[in-house]
């Protein structure tokens, strides 16, 4: 019997709800491989996707390749110094023309050698000089949408999508001090495979209601729950954020409780007096000190697993230290001590939803970020579905509405 059904769907609007009213998404979300297809269909298909920064390419001809939704992609810097975001997929016989990273000066297919130019054209077809009506231009790389939010770049499959970065004005406000665009930090090692949904992920990021309470000690408890705050944002937003006060100037995750890194130099006083976690799903999730971001790019691989890269950005002057490696390992001890304890809650927090007594729970207060991403879900599974079936029932509607 399939889950897929108008019952189902019209249940999602509890999740919408105001925070202290709302229900969590049922388990099947983020346990059902069915609804996990209907998921691409309905949010990877269409949404912008994080795949890497800016500063990855460096010269013309450097580049690196990602899958997205199975859809293998490269993303290169051109000679004339521009991104371009292509189809891995060679336009003879569907072999991949690159891997990895590195730096080219065309891409060749391994397979019959169709060599293409760095930014996609067919610059040679061996022994096609008889082929009936063959037109090599006809033969590029497909050319997949991109766009860059504070050297950040985006993919997105479906060519009429809303455009990303006018969808982001609310958060602009919010981290235009940090100036994400000129931090650099060292290249994230290859993304990691972890046997949980990558909501799950995005969720426990987000969750302010844990803090004080999984995490409690001395690395994390001048990060209080209490000091949590989860601004509104405009209905069409492409992401949202949480703020969270801290109990002195300028904390960070170490052992001296702050900042050892120099600090974003345009921050203002209430900046520096609170954390920022900035959200852009479904794939992209950032924790935002005051020297330092960290960066988690999210790729679902079935409803119980997602590859994650994560990454640190820092004021590029702050790796000319002489004891950057010895300030990035204590850093790194500590936040690696709390991911632990999250990854732990993660992989059983999935367990768990695979469980006959998995409930629709309750919110806190402090779980307002949860509710952001739910109204974030529920919409996109809702227009997907109602492309699928045709018209909603009335009755439908005005069970959907209730939730608005």
């Amino acid at each position: 019997m399939t889950l897929l059904n108008d019952q189902f769907f019209d249940s999602l609007a509890s999740s919408k709800l105001d925070t202290l009213e709302a229900d969590t998404l049922p388990p099947a979300c983020y346990t059902s491989e069915e609804f996990f297809h209907f998921e691409m269909d309905a949010i990877f298909q269409h949404e912008w996707l994080c795949v890497g920064r800016e500063e990855w390419l460096g010269e013309p001809g450097d580049f690196f390749t990602v899958t997205r939704a199975d859809e293998p992609i490269i993303v290169s810097k051109t000679r004339d110094g521009s991104v371009k975001a292509l189809s891995a997929v060679c336009q003879h016989r569907a072999m991949l023309v690159a891997e990895g990273q590195g730096n080219a000066r065309a891409f060749v297919c391994p397979y019959h050698h169709w060599t293409y130019d760095l930014d996609g054209t067919l610059v040679g077809a061996p022994a096609m000089s008889r082929t009936c009506n063959f037109d090599k231009k006809a033969a590029a790389l497909p050319e997949i949408r991109h766009e860059t939010w504070h050297g950040f770049i985006f993919v997105n499959l479906d060519p009429e999508a809303e455009p990303l970065t006018p969808r982001l004005a609310a958060l602009e406000p919010v981290v235009a001090n940090y100036d994400f665009a000129s931090l650099r930090g060292p290249r994230p090692e290859e993304p990691t495979v972890f046997p949980w949904n990558w909501k799950v992920m995005l969720e426990n990021n987000n969750d302010g209601y844990h803090a004080s309470r999984l995490h409690a000690g001395p690395l994390h408890d001048f990060i209080p729950s209490g000091l949590a705050s989860f601004p509104e944002v405009p209905e069409n937003s492409a992401g949202y954020y949480r703020l969270n006060g801290t109990l002195h100037r300028n904390a960070a995750f170490n052992a001296t409780q702050r900042s050892v890194f120099p600090v974003f130099p345009k921050l203002t006083e209430e900046e520096q007096n609170r954390l920022l976690f900035v959200n852009l799903p479904p794939s992209l999730s950032l924790v935002v000190l005051n020297d330092t971001v960290l960066y988690l790019i999210m790729d679902p691989r079935s409803a119980g697993s997602h590859a994650l890269t994560i990454g640190t950005l820092l004021v590029p002057e702050a790796m000319d230290d002489p004891l950057f490696d010895l300030k990035m390992k204590m850093n790194d001890q500590a936040v690696e001590e709390i991911v632990a304890q999250d990854f732990h809650v993660d992989e059983l927090v999935q367990q768990g939803l695979r469980s006959k007594h998995a409930p629709r729970g309750r919110y806190s207060w402090q779980e307002g970020a949860q509710r952001l991403l739910n109204v974030w879900l529920v919409d996109r599974y809702w227009a997907e579905w109602d492309r699928r079936r045709g018209p909603s029932a009335p009755v439908t509607e005005i069970k959907r509405s209730g939730a608005a």
